[in-house]
């Protein structure tokens, strides 16, 4: 009998491809069985084969069907996407101003949108053959006992029904990680299929919070995604996250775009970070996305933090969040710090420490305590400079100056840019005069080490900062031999600031905080305060013993009188917020305005300036405001001339009305000079 041939079915395939171009793609699929959107496929594009994301089928086009390409093949050995996780895309594109398959390519391991199937079969065998474990062999860490106002926490956030945002604020060393922890218990505890998604700001924040979740959870398989992982290691966790095993997800920003079937919860620690927003390609804020995420799924979000973002708190003034607080901290007699202002008009700093704060040092080292010196200035001296005829290290092809790193031997010795990455040796004289007495001015961390060394040759001293902690691990290991109790003076830069818990650290020193409060960044305040209430958190967390020193913190400054000092050294972020808030809204500035930032580069700033100053002419609504072109505050980097031009609005939906219309006509500019958009930008 003859054997009757299936049909063949014919559709349209809209296609999603990784390309700059604003727009779908629309392909010819014939086969016997009808693709699904949310799978991927193989196709060509020009003339190079790539993989794209099928986000609709269709029965029309508006290119004729001889003009159409056919699909190569489809990607079925990886499970579908879901359309609530392609929605997520969509809004990112829609309202970041980028095209579907920038958001949504990218976001998936490499090797599962390979062109050759051999990476991903390798990864879907090795997943199937050696899956994430979990870790049934580590002994279970019971929870410790909650004050009262953990335990309200985490009731109000287990008892939330549906889309809720909640400010978790609570002051450094409040038990804000253990109520994560519970309200993760309870809810996996409800429910055995759900996934929850804990994200921190930065990489070297994961190792510590992994720990707590493997000994918290063992039977449990936990996934972690970042972008310090190898494709290997960042697959199989992405494919454990997207089949729905991993019930617990950890991860940086990156993590917020991951593919999750039954997440139930997001919690966003750390909420007021910047590491939060990309600041290249998709510019998007994670922080953002995940709140849109989670009212998507009606969903709770928590967003934690001691020192919030300034929108997080005006939200919470308004009732769109609501807030739960950690008044005091969570270790029986652990208090906080008190708060040292030394006023360096009266206290000369020599080798950049003034004497109570060499004093403050001698005396935990003869204790045995350790100490946290805080300098958020990598490498030994900021500038080289000759003193006879003014010459200074700058760099040849950024607005900047080339910093002085030493290393340990001294033909090693190199003046870097911390921009573009560009480096020179240092040179035996003035490249101007040919004075020999060329000397480094300002200092980094490695020069307050050296003095250190010098000052307290018995000392146990270790440097945290982007160049001690290069290689892979290098960071992790360093923070182990702190909490071990190796180091008795540690030294870093924001590395060092939040989320580290040193149960035998008494004393913070903060060296040349002032550079931050004279700046043209309006949020520059915001983020002192931050970065000073969370470097102070680190000290005095453990409880009170006799015999061991009370926690302080020195800050050393030349305006003790200014008031963000004032309100730091009462640990008072509501009354700071209070005032920041007030000075924006007068101000007209965020979270009172919505902006948008559309910055050019070329060889030539008149260049920049001049796209600038065209795209301005288009018709703008009334509601629209565009400030004039300027050049950015590091206005050459890599030998490029930058500039910006800042568009606002007291309505977002007007702004991101606008920008949809705008963006086309820029494009038909054809200027030749490269230009990109920001939406809600952090950096102006």
């Amino acid at each position: 009998m003859k054997k009757i041939p299936k049909l063949q079915i014919e559709k349209i395939l809209q296609i999603a491809l990784d390309t700059p171009l604003n727009q779908f793609f629309d392909y010819l699929w014939r086969g016997e069985e009808l693709p699904k959107v949310g799978q991927f496929a193989l196709l060509t594009f020009g003339r190079r084969e790539m993989v794209g994301l099928i986000v609709d089928v269709k029965s029309d086009s508006e290119v004729p069907r001889d003009k159409l390409k056919s699909i190569i093949a489809i990607r079925d050995q990886l499970p579908v996407v879901s359309s609530e996780w392609i929605d997520l895309c969509r809004f990112a594109a829609e309202y970041y101003q980028r095209p579907l398959g920038e958001v949504a390519l990218p976001s998936i391991p490499k090797n599962c949108r390979a062109l050759k199937t051999t990476a991903l079969d390798k990864a879907l065998k090795k997943e199937f053959r050696k899956p994430l474990v979990a870790h049934i062999d580590q002994e279970k860490n019971e929870p410790p006992q909650l004050n009262a106002a953990q335990q309200l926490a985490v009731q109000e956030i287990v008892e939330a029904e549906g889309y809720t945002a909640t400010l978790l604020f609570g002051v450094t060393g409040s038990g804000k990680t253990e109520v994560y922890l519970q309200v993760a218990a309870q809810l996996l505890a409800r429910n055995s299929s759900a996934q929850i998604l804990i994200l921190v700001p930065e990489i070297n924040l994961t190792p510590q919070l992994q720990g707590n979740l493997q000994t918290r959870f063992p039977e449990l398989i936990i996934a972690v995604l970042h972008s310090g992982m190898s494709e290997g290691d960042r697959t199989r966790h992405w494919l454990a996250a997207h089949s729905g095993k991993a019930r617990l997800i950890l991860g940086t920003r990156l993590a917020i775009l991951a593919s999750l079937p039954t997440l139930k919860l997001i919690i966003v620690d750390e909420e007021h970070d910047p590491s939060y927003k990309q600041q290249d390609g998709l510019r998007y804020s994670a922080r953002d996305l995940a709140i849109w995420r989670a009212k998507q799924l009606n969903i709770p979000v928590v967003l934690g933090s001691a020192t919030p973002s300034l929108e997080t708190w005006q939200h919470t003034n308004s009732r769109r969040y609501s807030k739960l607080c950690l008044p005091n901290r969570a270790v029986n007699s652990a208090v906080l710090p008190a708060m040292r202002l030394i006023d360096l008009a009266k206290d000369k700093a020599q080798y950049g420490l003034t004497s109570a704060l060499m004093s403050a040092l001698k005396s935990r080292l003869q204790k045995g305590e350790q100490s946290l010196l805080y300098l958020n200035r990598r490498g030994y001296a900021p500038v080289l400079a000759c003193e006879a005829c003014g010459w200074m290290s700058n760099c040849t092809r950024c607005s900047s100056n080339l910093v002085l790193h030493k290393s340990e031997s001294k033909s090693g010795h190199r003046l870097r840019c911390h921009h573009c990455s560009f480096e020179l040796p240092i040179p035996q004289s003035c490249p101007t005069c040919g004075n020999a007495d060329i000397q480094p001015l300002g200092r980094g961390t490695q020069r307050i080490e050296e003095h250190l060394h010098l000052i307290f040759p018995e000392a146990r001293i270790s440097r945290i900062d982007a160049d001690s902690t290069r290689l892979k691990g290098s960071a992790q290991a360093a923070f182990e031999t702190v909490h071990r109790g190796e180091v008795d003076i540690l030294i870093g830069t924001q590395m060092v600031a939040k989320g580290h818990d040193f149960k035998n650290l008494t004393l913070v020193g903060i060296i040349n905080p002032d550079s931050a409060l004279f700046t043209q960044d309006f949020r520059a305040s915001e983020r002192l305060f931050a970065q000073l209430m969370q470097v102070s958190g680190r000290a005095g967390r453990a409880a009170q013993k006799e015999g061991v020193s009370p926690s302080e913190v020195f800050i050393q400054t030349r305006y003790p009188q200014h008031p963000l000092y004032q309100t730091l050294k009462n640990h008072d972020y509501p009354r700071f917020a209070q005032e920041c808030l007030k000075e924006r809204q007068q101000a007209d500035l965020p979270p009172f305005i919505f902006q948008a930032l559309l910055r050019a580069e070329a060889k030539e700033l008149h260049m920049a300036i001049a796209f600038l100053k065209q795209a301005a002419t288009i018709d703008m609504p009334e509601d629209i405001f565009v400030h004039d072109p300027i050049p950015m505050s590091l206005m050459k980097m890599a030998n490029l001339e930058r500039a910006q031009l800042l568009i606002e609005s007291r309505s977002r939906t007007s702004l991101q009305t606008f920008l949809k219309k705008w963006l086309p006509q820029l494009s038909n500019f054809k200027p030749r000079i490269s230009w990109s958009l920001e939406v809600d930008p952090v950096d102006i």
